[in-house]
């Protein structure tokens, strides 16, 4: 290992357990020394570290539970059982194999394609359990990823009866068991409520093994927060759709998330917000004071325990609802403590702006904050909160202006019809001046600028500059995101044809769980070369046999030529992440980002990713942090601070947006009203760009109310720039031949690189032959005008300078 992996890893260890989360506790934990240990379930042999596609992460290795465990100096006594699962493993991936190749037959789509983020669903099996131990735990283990959706089937959102019968049996049979889920999302529990310690370790990267056995020795202890709600698959929010090959409706509007669970009243398993720790807390609510639009609640918060600890404060408001159908309350506001002693107490103050929480009036297509008392919660989850203060608005106010651009009103979106549960009653009453809560934000730019520069360029010159670079020589695209030259393993790059006037190309490599690049490279005079495998090896078994051969062979290495290394850390998913309830942390993670794309000359990372958790069976929410666009958004900038600390280092926020579901990914059309998709699926890109000023943004595959995101210039120009202020680079996602990829007899196809173009977007990537024609097509046509593609080109520019060139 070299000394920065090293340090890398170092610097995350300490944090991995704020990650996690323990949803119940009975005293039994932490062991006080490593003892001989029954350790069953899928997990832990087969760790998963995070989820499949653009955010697997070519570490140089990763510790599995066993490995942990026994590094740790515990006794594993159950590795027959882990050898005996593995032939129910290896049978039932057969079967996930034929499975796959006749669904895609089916539906008329490239199997690989189909494989994508597919989910094998752990299988049912008979082994026995007769261990002679100390302690016991059981490990649910669950992947997804990119391409496909989960299911709510045993063995995937649901437990399998195995998994069902052995966790009751461990945990009847040993004092000290804990259940542990290491899966990237929830897993309905309600089979299994009965266990006394369950914890979420997640997905933690290269040392998630080791860090469970911190846990278990409290050498580390959980402080995390469930970022989105855990409940039984029949009390998930039902209204709406989800996984509709062509038109998904959101009729669900706002209420998604712990926003349904209160609105409908329904108890969920565990609640938003929800961590418990191996100590205790009390909480205190101080004072509320106001200046202008901001307010500051202060919290005393109190170990009461035996153990140290940390907690995760949160403040919610509860907002009048008389002219405008609001949720019974919404996340304003948290803050995580440092580490307390028992006894020791910490005082934190947590701020929140009031324009934040109005609501969108479409009927005045404008932000309004509603007359009436705004009631501030405070409390450790977002079920046992405290009122503790009244915020008074004596009239309506509007915030803001705008305009409604997505021609669907949230008329026929389901109403709450739940009585208001908060009143001011006995509560200290603050008024608020509604001529301080103006949104006094200038509107942005839609141009860059630098036309003296471009005004010179050929058609064909602006056109080029707006597809990313690729090698015309190649008869088949890639498929997984690697399109880069510069950068083995990169996921593509800008074209490099102007390099003399000052439009660099800007190297570009996929995440959000570090940096996705060649392990290793070999380069002669004609540049780099990836030595790894074409990446498709999770693919291969899908794939006839003379392509498995070609897909599995490593480029063979000239004699004497020198192999490099590219080496790169894991960290945490981006859920875990947000489970820490730590943005600290979260910027540390962007540094580790920042640091190894410095050393391996990467300009841009494709990361984070912050759409919301609409539904926990998304095959991508691994990569999301929440179902609460605050969280999204404040831990989007984190990320981006500690990554963009680096000169010459930017991220790309994404998928811009409404990308919640992987069903048809490249076709399917979100129908959303102009309400929904701004207070909770834009709000949180928003709040990362007004904090953090990412350098690009990515937009997504899908259609929002039958227009590609990347073609609308309602997107990416008015709320974008106009709105937000976006001051970088606009690319779509990686649009590579999936004109085969579309599910057979899908509504929609691809995007057109033309009238991408003339929305403003500056990148159609990775970039085809095709898209080339396409825009050069448009220019005659009328599609794109010259002066749109030279706004385009600016931007390019724009981030250029911002990178230093």
């Amino acid at each position: 290992m070299k000394q920065y992996e090293k340090d890398h890893i170092a610097r995350l260890r300490p944090y991995l357990a704020e990650c996690t989360v323990l949803l119940r506790k009975n005293g039994a934990f932490p062991l006080e020394a490593p003892c001989r240990i029954a350790a069953v379930g899928a997990g832990v042999r087969k760790t998963i570290k995070g989820g499949t596609g653009s955010g697997e992460v070519n570490s140089r290795y990763f510790v599995n539970i066993e490995d942990g465990l026994k590094a740790a100096g515990f006794e594993v006594m159950s590795g027959g059982w882990s050898d005996a699962y593995e032939i129910y493993e290896n049978a039932a991936r057969k079967e996930f194999v034929e499975e796959i190749k006749a669904k895609a037959k089916k539906e008329n789509i490239n199997a690989i394609a189909a494989s994508m983020g597919a989910v094998m669903r752990q299988p049912e099996y008979e082994i026995a359990l007769a261990y002679n131990c100390d302690a016991a735990i059981y490990v649910v283990s669950r992947i997804s990823g990119e391409g496909n959706d989960r299911l709510n089937e045993k063995g995937d959102y649901a437990l399998t009866d195995s998994e069902v019968r052995d966790i009751l049996a461990l945990d009847e049979a040993y004092d000290k068991f804990m259940l542990v889920i290491n899966a990237g999302g929830p897993v309905d529990l309600t089979p299994v409520m009965s266990v006394g310690n369950i914890l979420v370790l997640s997905q933690l990267g290269v040392e998630t093994g080791a860090a469970l056995a911190d846990i278990l020795l409290g050498r580390a202890y959980p402080s995390g927060k469930l970022a989105t709600t855990w409940a039984s698959a029949d009390s998930c929010c039902s209204v709406g759709t989800f996984g509709d090959i062509d038109d998904t409706y959101y009729t669900e509007g706002i209420y998604v998330g712990y926003r349904w669970f209160d609105s409908a009243r329904i108890e969920p398993l565990f609640p938003f917000g929800w961590g418990l720790g191996y100590t205790d807390f009390a909480l205190e609510a101080g004072d509320v004071t106001v200046d202008g639009p901001e307010v500051r609640v202060s919290i005393r918060v109190t170990n009461t325990g035996s153990f140290i600890g940390k907690e995760a404060p949160q403040v919610y408001v509860s907002c009048p609802s008389e002219r405008m159908d609001r949720e019974v309350k919404t996340l304003a506001g948290f803050a995580k403590t440092g580490e307390l002693a028992p006894g020791e107490s910490e005082n934190v103050t947590i701020s929140f702006d009031m324009k934040d929480l109005a609501a969108y009036d479409e009927s005045i297509h404008s932000w309004i904050l509603e007359k009436g008392d705004y009631i501030v919660l405070t409390g450790a989850d977002s079920r046992n909160i405290t009122a503790c203060a009244a915020l008074r608005l004596p009239e309506d106010k509007v915030v803001r202006g705008s305009q409604n651009y997505f021609g669907r009103t949230s008329e026929n979106d389901w109403k709450n019809s739940t009585e208001r549960q908060y009143s001011a009653d006995g509560l200290k009453v603050i008024m608020l001046d509604p001529g301080k809560l103006a949104d006094t934000r200038p509107e942005g730019r839609t141009e860059a600028g630098f036309e003296d520069v471009l005004e010179g360029l050929t058609d064909k010159e602006l056109a080029t500059l707006g597809v990313g670079a690729f090698d015309a020589k190649k008869i088949l695209p890639s498929v997984i995101g690697d399109s880069g030259f510069t950068v083995p393993g990169a996921a593509g790059e800008s074209a490099n044809i102007l390099e003399d006037k000052g439009i660099h190309r800007i190297t570009m490599a996929d995440g959000p769980a570090g940096v996705r690049i060649a392990r290793e490279y070999y380069e002669d005079r004609k540049g780099k070369h990836s030595v790894q495998a074409a990446g498709l090896e999770s693919m291969q078994e899908m794939m006839p046999a003379p392509m498995r051969i070609l897909a599995g062979r490593k480029p063979k290495v000239p004699e004497g030529a020198k192999v490099f290394e590219q080496y790169c850390t894991a960290i945490p998913i981006a859920t875990a992440i947000a489970q820490s309830f730590n943005t600290d942390f979260a910027r540390i993670c962007g540094d580790i980002v920042g640091t190894e794309m410095e050393m391996f000359g990467v300009d841009l990372w494709l990361a984070p990713a912050l759409n919301i958790h609409r539904n926990v069976l998304c095959g991508r929410n691994f990569e999301y942090y929440s179902e609460d666009p605050v969280i999204s958004g404040k831990f989007a900038a984190a990320i981006t601070q500690g990554v963009q600390a680096h000169p010459g280092r930017g991220t790309t926020i994404k998928h811009f947006a409404a990308n919640n579901q992987e069903t048809n990914r490249y076709a399917s059309n979100s129908v959303i009203s102009e309400r929904a998709i701004r207070e909770i699926y834009l709000k949180g890109f928003g709040i990362c760009i007004r904090e953090s000023d990412p350098m690009a943004l990515m937009t997504s595959y899908n259609l929002i109310n039958g227009q590609h995101t990347s073609e609308s210039r309602a997107l990416t120009q008015e709320i974008l720039r106009k709105e937000f202020g976006f001051d970088g680079l606009v690319m779509t996602d990686w649009v590579i031949g999936h004109e085969v990829m579309i599910v057979k007899g899908s509504k929609y196809t691809v995007p057109d690189a033309a009238l991408v173009a003339a929305a403003g977007g500056s990148l159609f990537m990775p970039g085809r032959r095709k898209d080339l024609k396409e825009i050069l097509d448009g220019i005659k046509k009328g599609k794109v005008s010259r002066e749109q593609l030279i706004a385009n080109a600016g931007w390019i520019m724009r981030v250029n300078e911002r990178l230093g060139r």
